[in-house]
């Protein structure tokens, strides 16, 4: 400045201390003594990713738009979490700053981390550091990704293996839908959106299906298989790759994997085969043959061909990771669902009532069916909420005839979640509705919650089973049914 000298020159110190880039963060990073703060940390997948960092020895901060038992107990467990969003909850000092796909670049801690030059990366990304450190285990597909991952984590944990692993639902039996274990193994649900999966680092892989999905993402099915492509490129020469061997789609993607490749199904000349032996309420036994020969006997505990083909998979990996035959059947027989699964809330007057995360066509076919044969109901009410309306918008006549078993179908508003306001003008309940009418089933419109709990109330008798079905949130009125029942059918 005019007038002083270079020795009265004073620098300012920086706002904030240095931290590193992301060019830092290597696949031998460690977060011990790290501060970690985590954007959105009340979800399954990041609250899990928070357990995992707190346990690595990080100093794990975090924030969610309102509280919930997550972010009570990862407080509980040390993490510093606020249940508002705003910049100056950022720590002064940070070493990363994770955020989750529902976390949009105006929020106000992200913009902030941005400005101060803190290293930020995505939930998926922080989920590839960690495990680059471990040997990874990734189910994708798009269906049956949490209870396959769920399964594999449970048969790994009883045969002593102690996994660590992140799971998009809570399991009971698992403590939650994340856990942290001493053992070499790291278990986690790939979700294809946003291409997250590309961002793992996994050793051991399965891919159950592929259909068409998030399409406010991907412009059709090509651009989702090839984001399949890309994942499977992820696995090393040593590693393996399990897959659905009855899935056109999927064989379409396998020729650029550099791992071995094994098959599973029911029917065909597969590495892994289930023979059905038969079925008690949908829950399926069935042989495991391995090549040309008998390795195990699996009975499940929960109903669906589905959940068959899942445990078939599970089988394979576990397999793999070391774990005998008998343990891994013993273990499935015993595996009793992923939270949000045909989830069975309660009984009143006779009248069942279940929840389910189904939100895709298929999904929503054989839930039915495998609700149909396990609870045998006089009739089969459905509360199903679509989710976003570029997913209902592109598969409306798929949807209207998966609920081919059910006898009465009731459609709240369409969930919205990150869809535009132009998205949202092109499609509405309605139109689910009377496309069902179209497919020959039987569908009304209801707006409100309050109306759709009364009207159930009194049309449901003894024998008959409730469905609410959905991923946004339609499970509140299960017990919101429950009650109403109780109200008005006591002594009854």
């Amino acid at each position: 400045m005019i007038g002083l000298t270079g020795s009265e020159i004073k620098v300012a110190p920086p706002l904030y201390p240095a931290v590193p880039s992301l060019r830092d963060f290597t696949r031998n990073w460690l977060p011990v003594g790290q501060r970690v703060h985590l954007i959105g940390v009340g979800g399954c997948g990041m609250r899990g990713a928070a357990e995992m960092l707190l346990r690595r020895g990080a100093i794990v901060s975090g924030s969610d738009r309102a509280a919930s038992d997550a972010t009570a107990i990862l407080a509980s467990h040390g993490a510093k979490v606020y249940t508002t969003q705003a910049a100056d909850h950022l720590p002064e000092s940070c070493h990363l700053v994770v955020y989750s796909a529902a976390i949009k670049e105006t929020n106000p801690e992200l913009a902030e981390a941005r400005r101060r030059g803190y290293p930020v990366m995505k939930y998926s990304q922080l989920l590839g550091l960690l495990m680059a450190q471990q040997t990874g285990l990734a189910i994708a597909g798009t269906h049956g990704k949490s209870t396959t991952t769920a399964m594999v984590a449970y048969v790994l944990r009883r045969a002593g293996c102690d996994p660590s692993y992140v799971i998009g639902a809570e399991v009971e039996q698992l403590g939650g839908g994340s856990g942290y274990g001493e053992g070499e193994h790291f278990v986690v649900e790939a979700c294809e959106y946003d291409r997250s999966f590309v961002n793992l680092r996994p050793r051991l892989a399965a891919i159950l299906n592929i259909e068409e999905d998030h399409l406010d993402y991907y412009a059709d099915l090509d651009a989702i298989e090839e984001a399949f492509r890309d994942f499977i490129a992820l696995l090393p020469a040593d590693g393996l790759l399990v897959v659905n061997g009855e899935d056109r789609n999927v064989q379409r993607v396998l020729a650029g994997s550099v791992a071995p490749v094994e098959t599973f199904g029911f029917e065909g000349n597969f590495n892994w085969r289930a023979n059905i032996l038969d079925s008690n309420n949908g829950c399926i036994r069935f042989e495991v043959w391995r090549g040309d020969r008998v390795l195990t006997e699996v009975a499940m505990s929960i109903p669906g061909r589905h959940n068959a083909s899942n445990a078939l998979a599970a089988m394979a990996l576990c397999f793999r990771a070391g774990v005998e035959p008998e343990t891994i059947a013993k273990a499935l027989g015993e595996f009793g669902g992923a939270g949000r699964r045909l989830t069975l809330r309660g009984s009143v007057a006779g009248v069942t009532v279940v929840d389910d995360y189904a939100h895709h066509p298929t999904e929503i076919q054989v839930t039915l069916r495998a609700a149909r044969d396990f609870y045998r109901p006089r009739k089969m009410f459905v509360v199903f909420q679509p989710h976003q309306h570029s997913r209902t918008r592109c598969l409306l006549n798929d949807f209207a005839r998966s609920f081919g078993s059910a006898d009465l179908v009731i459609v709240p508003d369409i969930f919205f979640v990150r869809d535009s306001e132009s998205e949202r003008d092109l499609i509405d309940s309605i139109d689910l509705v009377e496309r069902i009418h179209a497919q020959g089933g039987e569908a009304r419109y209801e707006k409100s919650f309050e109306r759709i709990v009364m009207q159930l109330g009194r049309e449901v008798r003894e024998g008959d089973l409730v469905i609410t079905m959905g991923a946004g949130d339609v499970w509140r009125m299960a017990d919101q049914l429950l009650d109403c029942l109780k109200q008005t059918r006591s002594g009854k």
